[in-house]
């Protein structure tokens, strides 16, 4: 008797419904990438592959659609910065709410991550204000992007210049990956993503396509 792929039909309940709850979309995504394979866009080493094995935090994240939602971590000035940055990065967050799983995610993280964060959103506003004299959020389109093409630049150079650079932990690129990382988890782990990826109410794809956005992203 043939055997079903483990990630080509889902669930009767699932499919009935035609949506999947995090943790069932997060389980997926791992039987696709593969034992031991990256999250999408974000390096092996980044935190958020341990928090998104977390199956009780992943229930969590079924609550964070309500209207009164608040942080748990973030203050409101980071709450928006990481809004327009995750945007910026990955069109189609702020409809995924990924700012709100990511602080999630981070209420329960520890306080090194906690800290590099915070140190990475602040940067991306230090940039801003220095370049443009303006926060991030308040910037337009072309200003948000120029800093992010900088960004992914400035990354690209820090990793192809040995060791010493990359250990650097004040290097713009280096805080640009980071929020990569946290952003690309957080939204191709929420169903917008999954959709995009290549999931549908009945089949859920073999193995990652493309992963580049409609709308393109750094």
């Amino acid at each position: 008797m043939a055997t079903k792929s483990a990630f080509t039909v889902i669930g009767e309940a699932s499919a009935a419904r035609g949506q999947l709850t995090r943790r069932e979309m997060v389980r997926r995504l791992v039987a696709g990438m593969g034992a031991g394979a990256a999250w999408p866009l974000a390096a092996a080493s980044h935190p958020i592959h341990a928090l998104l094995r977390n199956d009780a935090l992943l229930d969590e994240a079924e609550k964070l659609a309500v209207t009164d939602w608040k942080p748990l971590f973030l203050n409101a000035q980071q709450n928006e910065s990481l809004i327009a940055i995750a945007d910026s990065i990955v069109p189609g967050s702020t409809k995924a709410q990924v700012n709100r799983f990511i602080d999630l995610l981070l209420s329960v993280d520890t306080d090194k991550h906690k800290k590099n964060f915070v140190d990475s959103l602040a940067v991306f506003e230090a940039e801003a204000q220095k370049r443009f004299a303006k926060d991030f959020p308040a910037l337009d389109e072309g200003q948000k992007n120029q800093l992010l093409v900088d960004a992914s630049a400035t990354s690209t150079k820090e990793n192809s210049d040995g060791a010493d650079a990359r250990e650097s932990q004040a290097g713009f690129g280096k805080h640009f990956e980071n929020l990569k990382g946290w952003v690309s988890g957080a939204y191709y782990s929420s169903e917008m993503g999954m959709k995009e990826l290549g999931w549908t109410a009945d089949r859920v794809f073999a193995g990652f396509p493309g992963c580049e956005h409609a709308e393109g992203h750094h």
